[in-house]
């Protein structure tokens, strides 16, 4: 656990108000021997951590948060019942048709987790045990669906660490599950983190299926693992694999050319283009404004190619992720939906890749593959309605409430109010407040409780911890206009109220 964060006081005084709520006590169900053993079918995990694998999968959905909550107070610690969350929805819930839908439950882990550990210590535990909520109930989809559940690796098959790493390349570039699974599997025993990281996320940002959401899974599932331990790792990446290998018609896609595959492969010719030290480049905010406008008209090759351009300028591949930054969140702005959405959240895991790769082919590609799925995005936002045309670099400020932020709790209540009834209104106060030298800690805290209290769908946690997160990854002169239109699709104190967290947070305060 982290030391305490000392915001309760705003907390407290908020006119956003508290989670309460009553919680009805459940009796923990007896195990017996026979059910505490999965089948023989399903892949196993570590000793310690299948028996709780084992109690999430089997107690019934209306139980499990009182189960769970029992458990804590029995000494459960919190990177255990990630680690258990983790894994059951890895185990049980699998990622077709589409990487996304019910598949969800397993994206969503690492963004509850953001949330819990940015939260104050009494509302540490809501995040993870609104997820385990999630994941029965996905659960429950994918057996009226399939049943599917993940089954042991094929160890006659799993290649030797001399030969892992090449098996993987070849089964990802012919989109051969069989081996990709066992290739994975091999990884995770012999090779190092890093050089996985390194192999995965190529493949995760290669194509745009399941917009974005391949790219997600591979940056959640290595900033879980990060906190979970590496000994969990086989299953997660033979799960990696499988999602990555996703497509939809017949015929393998490496024979042949949609759209989805196009920009990786012109992408994989024009990072050679790009100059040596491209990493020293130098801030410019009109290179910014020129991918911006590339990414509002531009073809997904323009804008490619743009991304070459700029970097053999000498521009800092961060103002051109700033462009990219400001686009998604512009375009979250003209049809606040779940496609703009993405643009985001996607986004926000290619920023994660990028600063995480050490392959610097691979790095380059990262960020020319996400100037490319942008326009894609619009697109696909076109396809969806109307798209609107408002402008991020036009947004008005509005004078702060009482015209100060003095008081900073009442500020905050007013723009999550308006977020309820007029987005817009929302947006230019959050500007103002921001730019009047407004407390962003304090707005922060006060979007995740509304998170906590009105959040029902994985895209709240998802997308709530992205933007939260790319303030930071956002230079100072563009971050402010990013926060201020994410503010369309956070939660409003309008909204009505999440039971399951407030029952949950009660239960927890009586027995602490």
């Amino acid at each position: 656990m982290t030391p305490q964060i000392p915001r309760r006081r705003f907390l407290q005084a908020s006119a956003i108000g508290s989670i309460a709520g009553g919680f009805p006590w459940i009796v923990l169900p007896k195990v017996s021997a026979q059910d505490a053993q999965a089948k023989n079918l399903t892949v196993q995990f570590a000793g310690d951590i299948e028996p709780l694998v084992r109690l999430l999968e089997i107690t019934p959905r209306a139980d499990v948060i009182g189960v769970c909550i029992k458990k804590i107070q029995n000494g459960l610690n919190y990177q255990q019942l990630l680690a258990s969350l983790q894994l059951a929805g890895i185990r049980n819930v699998q990622p077709r048709p589409s990487v996304g839908f019910k598949f969800h439950s397993v994206l969503v882990v690492n963004s509850a987790h953001l949330a819990s550990i940015a939260s104050p210590d009494e509302h540490r535990w809501l995040p993870i045990l609104w997820a385990i909520d999630n994941f029965k109930s996905s659960q429950a989809q994918d057996e009226r669906e399939n049943n599917w559940t993940m089954s042991p690796v094929d160890e006659d098959r799993v290649p030797s660490a001399a030969k892992a790493e090449s098996q993987f390349i070849s089964a990802m570039e012919n989109w051969d599950e069989g081996a990709a699974d066992t290739a994975a599997a091999g990884l995770a025993r012999t090779a190092g983190a890093t050089r996985i990281f390194d192999q995965f996320i190529r493949y995760g940002i290669r194509d745009f299926r399941s917009i974005g959401h391949k790219a997600i899974f591979v940056a959640n599932a290595w900033r879980t693992l990060q906190t979970i331990g590496w000994r969990h790792s086989e299953p997660i990446l033979r799960s990696l694999a499988y999602a990555m290998l996703n497509f939809e018609g017949t015929g393998s896609p490496a024979t042949r050319d949609e759209l989805a595959d196009r920009p990786g492969r012109e992408n994989a010719k024009r990072v050679t283009e790009i100059r040596d030290g491209w990493l020293d480049g130098k801030l410019d905010d009109s290179a910014t404004i020129e991918m911006l406008e590339a990414l509002r008209i531009g073809t997904y090759q323009e804008a490619s190619s743009l991304a070459v351009q700029q970097l053999n300028r000498g521009i800092a591949p961060q103002s051109i992720w700033d462009g990219m930054f400001a686009a998604a969140s512009e375009m979250l702005m003209r049809q606040p939906g779940i496609v703009s959405l993405h643009t985001l959240t996607t986004t926000n895991a290619m920023r994660f890749a990028f600063d995480t790769c050490s392959n610097e082919e691979t790095r380059k590609l990262i960020l020319l593959q996400n100037a490319a799925f942008l326009p894609l995005f619009r697109a696909e936002m076109t396809n969806r309605g109307n798209v609107g045309q408002q402008r991020i670099d036009q947004l008005t400020p509005a004078e702060p409430t009482n015209g100060s932020v003095a008081n900073t709790a009442d500020s905050i209540a007013a723009i999550f109010e308006s977020i309820g009834k007029d987005p817009s209104m929302a947006s230019s106060q959050t500007l103002g407040y921001l730019q009047s030298g407004g407390d962003i800690t304090s707005f922060m805290d006060a979007a995740r409780l509304l998170i906590f209290q009105k959040g029902t769908d994985s895209h709240d946690y998802k997308f709530s911890s992205a933007v939260l997160e790319d303030f930071y990854h956002v230079s100072p002169s563009w971050r402010n206009r990013c926060l201020a239109a994410s503010v369309y699709k956070l939660r409003s104190s309008r909204d009505p109220d999440n039971k399951l967290t407030q029952n949950a947070a009660q239960a927890l305060r009586r027995t602490t």
